[in-house]
């Protein structure tokens, strides 16, 4: 079994993957306590620590755990469009360069890295590449949509994916792998009405609310469900249609449901058992701790779990091809 240490694990869901497609997690870690109480609840084998990796020694961890695979997802708030513009935080960047030392102690055979696609244009990641590459390993630089892998959610993420032994991954690869159908926001949708709604012209309801609303409303007819977006690169007019996979989940409350009874539209937020659907996570996983707030959060820092099956799946069969080869 592929044995891993997943550094800033979040709520679990890039390890939900990884877990799907047979891997053992042993370690992980996160500096907010929410996520890591999460992760504990989700992987209660797992060594669970709240804390900064800098504030950590692997050399002393690495005593007790040789993971497989380091698998890791550096803080991306400051390389993210979602972040509008306010400036960037160095400090929060340089969370990438941290995981060079626990390269370094723990000597993984594959190494993973998962982060915005925005994070290329950062001064100091050409030099995260070739740090990676002087300890050997071979970097498999990938920009990956998790809806290509079933995902009813289209988010977009650069995934440096490394191994010591010179395996070339492709996009390609990865997708042959994969046997889902494609997912939409409507499967995610809880359409049993244990959520309430609100009517959508209601007083006190934003203008900007009720334009989007009526944006979509335009283009579909009435009587039609579909998804406000509350903010982000509106090139969609402030809205989606159900039919497509959700838009990029975020640590704010971004997506309300607009649905109709009789010629009447009503409105209420998307949920964080809806989130967790749009993520992938699957009827597995528990619930992330804290308030709907932090569940929300938790949910826009994840990693799609179908993604990181299908990675984990393509490390578990390259090294059953190795075995085989040698006996």
């Amino acid at each position: 079994m592929v044995k891993f240490v997943d550094l800033f694990c979040g709520g679990g869901f890039g390890g939900r993957g990884a877990v799907t497609a047979g891997a053992e997690p042993i370690l992980a870690v996160d500096a907010w306590d929410l996520a890591a109480e999460t992760y504990k609840s989700n992987f209660p084998k797992a060594e669970v620590l709240c804390s900064p990796i800098e504030d950590l020694d692997p050399k002393q961890l690495a005593k007790r755990h040789k993971p497989d695979v380091l698998l890791t997802s550096p803080e991306c708030t400051s390389h993210s469009i979602a972040r509008g513009a306010k400036q960037g935080s160095e400090k929060s960047r340089e969370t990438a360069i941290g995981i060079i030392p626990w390269i370094e102690a723990m000597n993984p055979r594959w190494l993973i890295v998962e982060n915005v696609n925005r994070m290329k244009k950062w001064g100091r990641h050409n030099e995260l590449i070739s740090s990676i590459e002087s300890y050997g390993y071979t970097v498999n630089d990938l920009l990956l949509n998790s809806a290509d892998f079933g995902t009813p959610q289209a988010r977009k993420r650069m995934f440096l994916i490394c191994d010591r032994k010179g395996t070339v991954i492709t996009k390609e690869d990865l997708t042959a792998l994969h046997q889902r159908k494609k997912k939409t926001a409507r499967d995610i949708i809880d359409w049993s009405g244990s959520y309430k709604s609100t009517l959508l012209y209601k007083e006190g309801r934003a203008q900007s609310t009720i334009d989007r609303a009526e944006r979509a409303i335009k283009e579909l007819g009435r009587k039609k469900d579909f998804i406000i977006v509350y903010y982000g690169s509106d090139y969609a007019g402030g809205w989606q249609s159900l039919d497509n996979p959700l838009r990029t989940i975020t640590t704010l409350d971004r997506f309300g449901l607009v649905t109709w009874k009789g010629n009447v539209p009503y409105l209420r937020m998307l949920q964080p058992p809806e989130l967790m659907k749009a993520m992938g996570a699957g009827s597995k996983h528990k619930l992330p701790h804290g308030n709907r707030r932090n569940k929300v959060k938790l949910c826009g820092n994840g990693v799609c779990s179908p993604v990181m099956e299908i990675i984990f799946k393509k490390i578990s069969r390259t090294h059953a091809e190795e075995i085989e080869l040698a006996s």
